[in-house]
């Protein structure tokens, strides 16, 4: 099924640069959603991970609708593996279950390269279609109480630092965890045995964290380099550009089968 759609919304060309956009019309969501999901093969042999199904709705429209809750309605997806398949269910315009119309945008890597561009280099592409300050989440996982709070954006806004992310406790799959937190809300780049807390993948990012000078990718990433973030966040730790909170709310990494049939199977959802 398509949802329904507006086809004069304005899409991305070749270059991601948005025709006719204006800051107003910028994303300030980012749902990442190009990856190939090897471990949950082979449902994602012929369906994209995040188009999932969990409590009767794709994985990532519980992101896109809790967005659009708090007043996050333009929205960017990066696609990649069977891309085609999320432009075809969701389209420009989305009618969203009790939420509305949102307005989305697509930086389609695999269209364009051929290949996901990994995280950073992915964002990167994504750059001139987002927002000065910007959300960024996984589609595959799920947080159905978390709350994109716009205060949250504004007290980010106006600090000193880069990135804001949010750390979950550790689950079983991953008992060391990614990342510190001090007591001042810092994200801390510790090695092991420190205590460590699990990237939750949600965050929110000032354009300046992905400067070229913090990156080595020139603006919009015209040649496709792939990047991964993780070293992006450990350095900009490093400098005291990283601030974070730990969310204690229903988390869940869906990265098997055999996690998304766990949560299947949890007899309610919110």
């Amino acid at each position: 099924m398509r949802l329904n759609t507006l086809e004069s919304n304005l899409q991305p060309d070749a270059t991601n640069e948005g025709r006719g956009a204006s800051p107003a019309s910028l994303a300030t969501a980012m749902v990442l959603a190009a990856g190939r999901g090897e471990r949950m093969r082979p449902l994602t042999d012929v369906t994209p991970k995040p188009m999932l199904n969990v409590h009767g709705k794709p994985l990532m429209q519980w992101h896109m609708e809790a967005l659009a809750k708090e007043g996050f309605q333009d929205q960017l997806i990066n696609t990649a593996w069977l891309g085609a398949q999320i432009d075809a269910h969701f389209g420009l315009n989305p009618d969203l279950p009790g939420v509305g119309p949102i307005r989305l945008r697509y930086s389609q890597e695999g269209k364009d390269f051929g290949h996901a561009l990994e995280t950073a280099g992915g964002i990167v592409r994504a750059l001139p279609l987002l927002a000065p300050v910007f959300w960024v989440l996984a589609g595959d996982i799920y947080a159905p109480d978390f709350q994109f709070s716009k205060e949250d954006l504004v007290k980010f806004q106006t600090s000193q630092y880069l990135a804001h992310i949010w750390l979950v406790p550790n689950p079983t799959h991953n008992p060391d965890g990614d990342f510190g937190l001090s007591h001042q809300g810092a994200a801390l780049n510790v090695p092991k045995p420190a205590e460590r807390f699990t990237f939750s993948t949600i965050a929110l990012y000032k354009k300046e964290f992905f400067a070229p000078a913090f990156t080595g990718l020139p603006l919009g990433n015209p040649q496709g380099q792939s990047a991964p973030l993780a070293p992006l966040l450990r350095s900009a730790m490093d400098r005291g550009q990283v601030s974070a909170s730990l969310y204690t709310g229903a988390w869940t990494d869906v990265g098997t089968p055999e996690r998304l049939r766990d949560l299947n199977q949890q007899t309610s959802a919110p």
